[in-house]
């Protein structure tokens, strides 16, 4: 996972990566389908005398459907403020998100596609973490909308119709709370995936989006303004 940088020097623009890391995404993909379907893959079990292949559990799919919608969302908001600020620090948080999040998408969508599971939950979001510490199935719905940390329709209108100072700090103030949703799902994937891929993936991301968020109130903090209030009530 790529953790937030800061460059030094005069030129601290982020890379002009786009092309090489779309591109890095289909080898990744390939790669983790030839992963996937091998005989010591990690997440099927088919040996040489064809055994039953070992299913994902409603853990393994509610993560990869959920996350990679709440992703979906984190990488809008994060190309919203990469083309329109010029401020360094928000210009490489903003390509950190979005590069890390779109290959965790695509990574995540691919192992649906070869369990032959559909992108989107048949019931509610997040049911699968009805028996952890989670809002429960009253407060979620299929609405993707809904998921702890996700921006209201209204609040994505605002972000696209700031500039400046105030869109940088709007910004911040979205996706630190935006992280902060998804910890939840992370740490439950964590705890209870039976797919050690999985488990790892939801480590790898909880890791990252934890310093990022620090970071990222670090910058709100030079700007005297405060995060949002958390998504989750204690």
């Amino acid at each position: 996972m790529t953790a937030t940088s800061q460059q030094n020097g005069a030129d601290s623009s982020p890379r002009q990566t786009r092309p090489r890391w779309l591109t890095a995404l289909v080898t990744v993909m390939a790669l983790m389908a030839a992963a996937l379907l091998g005989a010591t893959g990690g997440l099927f079990l088919a040996g040489p005398f064809g055994e039953r292949s070992q299913e994902p559990g409603p853990v393994e799919v509610g993560f990869a459907q959920d996350m990679a919608a709440h992703h979906r969302q984190g990488v809008e908001m994060a190309n919203v403020a990469l083309q329109r600020t010029t401020n360094p620090e928000i210009r490489q948080i903003a390509f950190d998100i979005t590069s890390t999040q779109t290959e965790q998408m695509g990574r995540m969508r691919g192992w649906l596609a070869l369990w032959s599971k559909p992108m989107r939950p048949t019931g509610d979001r997040m049911s699968w973490m009805s028996d952890s510490k989670s809002p429960s199935n009253e407060d979620v719905t299929s609405n993707a909308a809904s998921m702890p940390g996700m921006a209201s329709g209204a609040e994505l209108d605002r972000l696209r119709s700031l500039s400046g100072a105030q869109m940088e700090t709007y910004f911040l103030r979205l996706m630190i709370r935006h992280h902060q949703g998804g910890a939840p799902m992370m740490r439950t994937v964590i705890e209870r995936a039976e797919f050690g891929a999985v488990r790892n993936l939801a480590q790898q991301m909880l890791i990252a989006q934890t310093t990022e968020v620090e970071s990222m109130k670090q910058m709100l903090a030079e700007r005297d303004a405060a995060p949002l209030p958390g998504p989750i009530p204690e």
